[in-house]
């Protein structure tokens, strides 16, 4: 349990909910995979598309699902083999976290307040979030955020 808790705490950091400012969000990315390679998962990391800036709600949230999809595999699948994907088009950024660990195909899960925050947070945004076993084996966590903010929802009163 002890060496369990010293790896969450080496993803999470210092248990801060978002991480700190300036340059928060994906410009640390490397250091974020960098700490779970540490922590002994191995990672690949895979970008598609032509990576720039993107709003920093989506910025903040994308890093946050990476952190707490590898917080997942570290709790739940070990060193399973994990890939990471961002992939940029006009409209959207897509982020991946597919683990090859132990869980088997048609397992139920029950979301604790990781999963639970990552699909507020993907709500919020007016994105969507699949997380999941896979098919194969293992665990995937997609998410597909937009790039520009829904607009807000306007109530008629009489």
């Amino acid at each position: 349990m002890r060496e369990l808790r010293a790896t969450l705490e080496v993803l999470r950091e210092d248990g801060r909910e978002e991480p700190p400012s300036p340059g928060a969000g994906l410009a640390r990315i490397g250091e974020l995979t960098e700490r779970a390679r540490a922590a002994g998962i191995t990672l690949s990391v895979h970008v598609a598309g032509d990576e720039r800036t993107v709003p920093e709600d989506v910025d903040r949230t994308a890093y946050r699902i990476v952190q707490e999809a590898l917080t997942n595999v570290a709790r739940h699948a070990g060193r399973a083999r994990t890939a990471v994907r961002l992939g940029y088009t006009a409209r959207s950024l897509t982020v991946a976290v597919v683990d090859e660990g132990p869980c088997p195909p048609g397992t139920s899960i029950t979301p604790g307040t990781g999963l639970t925050g990552m699909r507020e947070r993907v709500a919020a945004l007016g994105g969507t979030l699949v997380a999941a076993p896979r098919p194969e084996g293992g665990f995937a966590v997609h998410a597909e955020l937009p790039l520009t903010l829904p607009l807000p929802r306007t109530v008629s009163v009489r």
